[in-house]
């Protein structure tokens, strides 16, 4: 879908007005750009499923996620894949799922959450100060509450326990994964920016290759994020048992909390913060 406006002034407001309320899905082509006549054609963009990957998509409108989780496809350690790939490997109707994605485009969108525009060191303030700060907050008190149910639950429900054991590994796993993040990687990421705005010489402790210690995140990020999803699996998307006291509901609720925080989390370091990083240093060098 395209059309072309005609104009006595540069249409150039209603370009960030459209880009505002619904995102980057449509094109802005000038054919004539004054001084007397304005025309622009505005078109509706369809992503190449065939190339563009599930993070990108992401990216451009984190709404999209929510379509994404609602058919099972991982967003933020899967963020690599195309849909086709996905599609295929999964067994879901393409077709379907680009009709929902499309869906989603027609509704209003808020560019609040462009991370991709985000100043790389914010981004990095942001991740630790939202989603390492509630890692922190909620990790003890979950896997207290985990041991808790398999301990009163644990005979009639033996899956109660299965999940506190998986959660009490994922969770040491993450305040471990966390520290290297703050003491080593964002640190490393935050003197590239330095480097960059001050046009200064690149130091010793810089010239390794931030790809290396981002691998290692990346496999700890998919480690975590399948021990969550087994979590999911066992337990029916969270379904508690006939006889689920307190306790159970509110360990139910968290766990699922805890998931969706994670795949946030991991898709902003993927798939926004360490793309920009691998870029940044390949540019200084």
């Amino acid at each position: 879908a395209a059309f072309i406006i005609d104009n006595d002034h540069d249409p150039k407001p209603l370009y960030y007005q459209l880009l505002a309320e619904r995102g980057q899905v449509f094109s802005w082509e000038y054919y004539e750009k004054g001084p007397e006549l304005w025309k622009v054609k505005i078109s509706k963009t369809i992503g190449d499923t065939q190339t563009e990957t599930i993070g990108e998509i992401v990216n451009k409108d984190y709404r999209k996620a929510q379509v994404f989780k609602r058919y099972g496809i991982d967003f933020c350690c899967g963020g690599k894949k195309t849909i086709a790939e996905v599609c295929k490997t999964k067994g879901i109707d393409t077709t379907q799922l680009e009709k929902d994605l499309e869906v989603m485009s027609d509704e209003a969108y808020s560019s609040e959450n462009d991370y991709l525009k985000w100043d790389t060191n914010f981004l990095v303030d942001y991740i630790i100060n939202t989603h390492h700060r509630y890692v922190k907050d909620n990790t003890g008190f979950i896997k207290e509450l985990a041991n808790k149910v398999a301990k009163v639950h644990g005979v009639q429900h033996p899956e109660a326990i299965k999940i506190a054991s998986i959660y009490s590994e994922v969770a040491d796993d993450l305040l471990l994964h966390l520290e290297k993040e703050e003491k080593i990687l964002f640190p490393f990421i935050k003197e590239l920016v330095r480097v960059e705005a001050d046009g200064s010489v690149m130091p010793e402790s810089l010239l390794g290759n931030v790809a290396n210690p981002i691998q290692m995140m990346e496999a700890e990020h998919e480690k975590a994020g399948e021990a969550l999803q087994m979590i999911r699996e066992i337990t029916q998307n969270f379904t508690l048992p006939a006889d689920a006291c307190n306790s159970y509901m509110i360990l139910y609720k968290k766990l699922d909390e805890y998931e969706n925080d994670l795949h946030r989390h991991v898709h902003l370091e993927n798939n926004v913060l360490f793309p920009k990083a691998i870029d940044l240093q390949a540019k200084l060098n």
